[in-house]
């Protein structure tokens, strides 16, 4: 299985995954001067249970939290895999913890 590629495209706003070459998904943002906010992730159905979602989501934290900005998951996606992976909600912007 070939490994999911993710990049940051700022010109459009977005976190990118690629898979083969192909856009597999992604996940939108609007940055603010102390905020991420994550509006929205997609994935391709035929990429659904691929890890594309998973890798969109620990590639952009992860570099979150290189920087200042804290996290507001307004993406019921990004919402949830913080959830899940506890040791990235120090990330996620006070008040916004649900």
């Amino acid at each position: 299985m070939s490994d999911v590629v993710v990049t940051n495209n700022p010109a459009q706003d977005r976190y990118e995954a690629h898979l083969d070459g192909e856009l597999a998904g992604f996940a939108e943002y609007i940055l603010s001067a102390d905020l991420i906010v994550f509006t929205h992730t997609e994935v391709d159905d035929k990429f659904e249970g691929q890890g594309v979602g998973s890798a969109l989501a620990r590639f952009a934290l992860d570099e979150v939290r290189e920087g200042t900005r804290r996290v507001k998951p307004q993406c019921e996606f990004i919402k949830s895999w913080i959830q899940r992976h506890p040791d990235y909600a120090d990330l996620v912007a006070r008040g916004e913890h649900h």
